[in-house]
């Protein structure tokens, strides 16, 4: 892959070889985001799970002190009462049976988070295909199914992330953006792995955390020592 001239200068700074202390790390992501937009931090962990068992699945939420610095939209299924609670929660869109033909024919999709309270989960499960691969269905470990859909809107607003194996049993999360201070990248990175590590399966043999990466939309990734996880 062809990489550009800043693309190229900021490699230089990070030796590939090397294993970085988390805040040396984010120092030098920092340093070697040079696009021209804001870039997302994110970190990149590939584990010693076997997500194909039930057991060894990692899936749940954490919020970072200092959220994305992304603008995050939330669709809410509920019904009843439920439905004022979460307009005046700051949802940006509320609704039930009539967003299906929307979102499974029309392809409407203008949205990061979605809950749902448990009543609503039948006639969003009809959503699953659209969704789930999107990693957009409700879970009630993830904090997305619950009748307080107030916290879990507030929460999502304050910057609530969710954090899950892929198919390679790599977790992806988002740390916050490049403009962030160091200091409060720091933060968002030790809220999320204090998680990570917390979710560890307890049926799991050998090593839980093999490798991770640190590195923003466009720049160079940094390789983090596991050591002390």
């Amino acid at each position: 892959m062809k990489h550009g001239k800043k693309y190229n200068e900021a490699a230089k700074l990070i030796d590939r070889a090397a294993q970085y202390e988390p805040s040396e790390a984010i120092s030098l992501v920092k340093k070697a985001a040079t696009a021209k937009f804001d870039e997302t931090v994110e970190l990149h962990i590939r584990t010693g799970c076997d997500g194909r068992h039930a057991e060894q699945q990692i899936r749940g939420a954490v919020v970072l002190p200092n959220g994305t610095g992304k603008t995050v939209k939330v669709l809410v299924f509920a019904k009843n009462e439920k439905v004022a609670e979460a307009e005046a929660a700051g949802a940006d869109f509320v609704g039930g049976d009539e967003l299906i033909p929307k979102i499974q024919n029309e392809g409407w999709l203008d949205f990061d988070v979605v809950v749902a309270t448990p009543d609503m989960m039948g006639v969003v499960g009809r959503l699953g295909k659209v969704l789930g691969p999107k990693g957009l269905m409700p879970n009630p470990k993830a904090g997305t199914v619950t009748m307080d859909v107030t916290k879990a809107i507030n929460d999502i607003k304050a910057g609530k992330i969710e954090y899950r194996l892929d198919k390679t049993n790599i977790i992806h999360v988002p740390v916050g953006k490049a403009s962030f201070s160091e200091e409060k990248l720091q933060q968002n990175f030790d809220a999320l792995m204090d998680a990570i590590s917390k979710a560890k399966p307890s049926s799991l043999k050998g090593q839980y955390l093999k490798s991770m990466t640190l590195t923003s939309t466009m720049g160079p990734g940094v390789r983090i020592s596991t050591a002390k996880f």
